[in-house]
């Protein structure tokens, strides 16, 4: 007889004959989950352990929702006409919140009807059809797994254990974070090698989890994968097996503007080869294409990176793009070079192997740059020019990597050199008074009240950005803040704490 053993299992009982002819029980658990046990009646609450608290407790509950309905329904009843400006700010802001709270109780509510099979009452086949049919739930996937991920679960023995990812409920509990945010937590958690510490897996979901309550979800999943590649510095989540399987390019059908799309999935690197390759023989290219075990994707994956290597290596690009060289640049740690493993980082933002970092370094004519406490270049004009030189630039993609305004994403090469006191208002060219701000930031950041000041962090090296002035404070005063997305590793060595005010 199956024994009810908790969420997702149970103790089954079998009974088997020995070899001697007696029969013997033995108890066995057993994750695939037999038959649901009878149900029963609606109106029957499961046992309680005192009858009047129980009853109390369930008619709180119940009109607990009803008065949310009464609320929610005169809350539609009414418009905004005479609220102020910051008034419509705070209830869109608490709206949000609310909405996101109610998300996390509503795992809660979800998980009770999973336990106790109550989803049968509804003459649905599975719980699954039960949220899609009867609760109208467009991803029902999404709402399981996240529903499982930030609910307590209870051992067999009646145990209660914290959620999987116990920040991230939290986080949702209190409306800090959208679901959103939490499908990318999720994702980026499932991609955790097993081999990885358990402490480094739960430091990586606290770490998410924190950076959540600021970033935005597209921000926190570049986060994310950056997150993995310093957990995992060997390489073993960017095999290069599992590339090339996974390249391709593809093109759909004509749509009704007899427009064409162009998907993707292009590898980190190009394949090998030069323009000075002379033709291969006619023979030679039958016999390689009889061998030629790839798709039509992965040919014309291959086909792209080829005509891309060649405008590159013939000088088609021209000679500099935002004061960089349009060359490959590549940005790696003194650690990184030391114990030669880790991810390098170009200039527009793309991830490396190191791998493919030393192939790329044999073939190139190497620029390296050692910053410490001198340089051979000169990094410091002063006001004897505006611009920022191509060594500055170099020297700041190396210290910044991208855009160093709050959760800001854009790579160094799609990005400015951006004086941190302007330099209309006697800015100098000097590498600790710039920083790297694409052109939406440099232009946002200035004297006026209503712009950002930015200025750099001696003690971290990091560049600031303050609010400006004319910003309400609808979640306390504003706050200096820097922008750790382009700094995965920083993300991993410490443990983000919210600013106190």
């Amino acid at each position: 007889m199956p024994v009810d053993g908790g969420r997702n299992c149970r103790w089954v009982g079998i009974v088997f004959c020995s070899d001697n002819g007696s029969y013997e029980e033995m108890m066995i658990m057993a994750f695939d989950k037999p038959p649901p046990t009878p149900i029963r009646p609606t109106d029957v609450a499961p046992p309680p352990t005192t009858a009047t608290s129980s009853a109390t407790v369930r008619a709180e509950l119940i009109d607990a929702y009803s008065d949310l309905a009464r609320a929610v329904a005169r809350i539609q009843e009414l418009d905004a006409d005479a609220c102020t400006d910051s008034d419509t700010v705070h209830l869109a802001v608490e709206h949000e919140k609310l909405t996101r709270q109610m998300q996390s109780i509503g795992h809660r509510r979800l998980m009770d009807v999973a336990d106790r099979d109550a989803w049968r009452l509804t003459g649905a086949a599975t719980m699954r059809m039960f949220v899609a049919n009867h609760l109208g739930v467009p991803d029902v996937k999404r709402r399981l797994d996240h529903a499982a991920a930030l609910s307590e679960t209870f051992t067999i023995t009646g145990l209660q254990q914290p959620p999987e990812l116990s920040a991230t409920a939290d986080a949702l509990a209190e409306g800090a974070i959208a679901p959103e945010h939490v499908s990318v937590i999720l994702d980026v958690t499932n991609r955790i090698p097993a081999s990885v510490e358990i402490d480094d897996q739960v430091a990586a979901e606290v770490a998410l989890a924190e950076h959540a309550r600021t970033l935005s979800p597209s921000a926190l999943r570049q986060v994310g994968v950056r997150l993995l590649a310093h957990l995992n510095p060997d390489g073993e989540l960017t095999d290069d097996r599992d590339r090339a399987r996974q390249r391709s390019m593809t093109l759909s059908r004509q749509d009704a503007q007899l427009m064409t799309k162009l998907t993707a999935t292009l590898d980190p690197a190009s394949p090998s080869g030069s323009v000075d390759d002379t033709d291969p023989d006619s023979e030679v290219v039958k016999d390689a294409a009889q061998r030629d075990s790839r798709s039509q994707a992965q040919r014309n994956h291959d086909a792209l990176n080829a005509l891309l290597k060649c405008v590159l290596d013939g000088g088609a690009l021209g000679g500099s793009h935002r004061g960089l060289p349009p060359q490959l640049i590549i940005s790696i740690t003194e650690t990184q070079l030391r114990e030669s493993a880790g991810l390098g980082v170009t200039a527009t933002g793309t991830e490396l192997p190191w791998r493919d970092v030393v192939e790329l370094a044999a073939k190139a004519d190497p620029h390296l740059a050692v910053f410490a406490d001198h340089t051979e270049e000169i990094l410091y004009f002063g006001r004897a020019r505006r611009t920022a030189s191509r060594a500055q630039r170099m020297a700041l993609f190396a210290r910044d990597r991208g855009c160093t305004a709050p959760d800001c994403d854009q790579p160094a090469m799609h990005s400015e050199a951006h004086h941190l006191t302007d330099w209309a208002e006697g800015g100098r060219t000097d590498i600790d008074q710039l920083g790297v701000a694409c052109p939406k930031h440099n232009r946002a950041a200035g004297p006026r009240r209503d712009q950002w000041t930015t200025r750099l962090d001696r003690t971290t090296g990091r560049v600031t950005w303050t609010p400006p002035a004319t910003t309400q404070p609808i979640n306390g005063p504003p706050r200096t803040r820097t922008n750790e997305i382009h700094h995965p590793d920083r993300l991993a060595d410490r443990r983000p704490r919210h600013d106190v005010t």
